[in-house]
């Protein structure tokens, strides 16, 4: 497994194991293929594992410390989140500390090594959201974010219960940037890395995402990058193995691959494989964090990244696969 560096990120293995596969997000498993998955992770060179209390009710943090029965190899290394949306001024240290004291509790560990804010940094006026009401959940309005909530971000690395601490870039573009150009950066930052640019059922807005524009400035500041959603919510495998409505983003995301998944068979690999591959080779990503829920699932992608960088000439091909979906 190939090693990168990159400030906050350094010495971090290529693929990260995510939890939303083995929280059973992304169709159904048991704890007993999570815990083998988890492993064979570890056993095949991966050493950062991305885990979030909402993933399974807390399932996939339990699973890690279940996997490891509490005691972590040397070099391993687990971030988690927490999710802040509106919560008030005076509250946000308290709930930021209570939400990381629960993810150590689960995953039977006292330290991470990056704490990510789960969800969105929103305009403080922002109206247009197509999330209506759950904005006030997932959502932390700009100005709280800068003046309360990288302050206590920042504390909690001071006093050692974190290592590094990082942002979702999902939201509206100026406040991506900002909170990247800002004095106090984010170590890390997790972006949307898909051939589609496309965030799915994650955006709050109708505006166009513009991922890679975060990921060339995050890259320029020498910001970790954590690539999310390389398959776009099984948008880019050969089947969405759950139920999802026939208006969804996931959806529309699928017609759209469709010039995508006959390029793969033309190819001779799975779309899953050929769009981890692409998401490994985009320019300034440093790992690409896997959606998987078992060995099979995580095998496949383990075979994406030891095949190394994909050709310019494969990449403009589902470039123009994926811009014309009708070829």
């Amino acid at each position: 497994m190939k090693i990168v560096q990159r400030g906050s990120l350094g010495g971090v293995s290529r693929l990260t194991l995510g939890s939303g596969g083995i929280g059973q997000v992304w169709g159904p498993t048991d704890r007993d293929e999570a815990t083998a998955t988890v492993r064979l992770a570890w056993e095949s060179g991966i050493t950062l594992f991305d885990m979030a209390p909402l993933y399974g009710d807390g399932e996939a943090e339990s699973v890690m410390g279940h996997a490891f029965d509490g005691r972590f190899p040397d070099g391993l290394r687990v971030t988690t989140k927490c999710m802040l949306g509106d919560t008030p001024a005076a509250d946000v240290e308290r709930r930021l500390r209570a939400s990381l004291d629960e993810s150590c509790r689960r995953m039977r560990c006292e330290y991470a090594d990056v704490f990510i804010l789960h969800g969105y940094i929103v305009a403080d006026d922002l109206r247009d959201s197509s999330r209506g009401a759950r904005l006030a959940q997932i959502g932390v309005p700009e100005t709280r974010y800068f003046n309360t909530v990288v302050p206590a971000f920042e504390r909690l690395k001071a006093s050692g219960r974190i290592g590094a601490w990082g942002i979702t870039a999902a939201s509206t573009q100026p406040q991506n940037l900002a909170a990247l150009r800002h004095p106090s950066a984010p170590g890390v930052v997790q972006c949307v890395a898909n051939l589609l640019d496309s965030p799915g059922g994650m955006a709050i807005t109708r505006q166009p995402a513009e991922p890679r524009a975060v990921i060339a400035e995050a890259s320029r500041r020498g910001i970790g990058v954590m690539g999310i959603r390389a398959v776009a919510a099984g948008s880019l495998t050969s089947f969405i193995d759950r139920k999802v409505a026939d208006r969804s983003p996931e959806m529309r995301d699928w017609n759209r691959a469709e010039g995508f998944r006959a390029l793969a068979a033309k190819l001779g690999k799975s779309p899953a494989y050929l769009a981890h591959s692409y998401a490994l080779s985009m320019q300034g990503i440093d790992t690409v964090v896997l959606g998987i829920k078992n060995r099979s699932e995580l095998t496949e992608c383990l075979a994406a990244e030891a095949d190394g960088r994909m050709s310019q000439d494969v990449i403009a091909a589902i470039d123009a696969a994926a811009a014309d979906p009708a070829r």
